[in-house]
């Protein structure tokens, strides 16, 4: 069974869910239909409840009250619970797997271009892939996608797409960027061994 709930962010819900295994998606800027239906498609035939009004299995409740709580102290620059939160990337290709490992050890703080994501994974010049593969990323913040940027320095994308247009969708990028200390303006950047912090 799998529980989901909204917590209330300034640029709208973020949407959660969880089962006993973990965090099982999390997106930004959707409408709950829409997020429920990008769950179904990954998990066909799973049970889908909102926990507000039904009762879960305690292991999947567990880790539903824990996401909720992280994506919390997130939103107030304590990026800690997120961080040791479970997860589990279900119905994912063993391609989008890789990519998004090397998205989640992109540190707090920190980004790094498709490019560089693409050679940290050991696929040099398949920067486009590894874009496709961060655009499918079923669990933001989570899996930090919003750390990836183009490789000019710019935002580049950013995913969602249900409540807002594309320049919407970059605003909570660049707000989440911002949150992390890692974006002061668009600039050439001297990229450390793993990403860049923009100051």
């Amino acid at each position: 069974m799998i529980g989901i709930r909204a917590v209330e962010a300034p640029w709208g819900p973020v949407h959660v869910a969880a089962d006993a295994d973990g965090v099982i998606a999390l997106e930004v800027m959707t409408t709950l239909e829409a997020f429920e239906g990008s769950v179904r498609r990954r998990l066909p035939g799973e049970p889908i409840v909102d926990d507000a009004r039904h009762t879960l299995d305690p292991a999947a409740r567990h880790q539903l009250g824990a996401a909720v709580d992280a994506v919390e102290a997130y939103l107030d620059g304590r990026p800690d619970r997120l961080a040791a939160l479970r997860y589990a990337l279900h119905g994912l290709t063993d391609w989008d797997r890789l990519v998004l490992d090397g998205v989640r050890a992109i540190p707090w703080g920190e980004v790094t271009s498709y490019g560089r994501l693409a050679e940290r994974i050991g696929r040099r010049g398949s920067a486009r892939a590894v874009g496709g593969a961060v655009g499918r990323n079923p669990i933001g913040l989570l899996v930090p996608c919003h750390r990836v940027i183009a490789g000019d320095g710019s935002l580049g994308g950013y995913g969602g797409s249900w409540l807002g247009d594309r320049d919407a969708l970059l605003a909570v990028k660049r707000t989440l960027l911002t949150l992390e200390g890692a974006w002061a303006g668009v600039g050439t950047v001297g990229w450390t061994t793993f990403g860049a912090r923009y100051g």
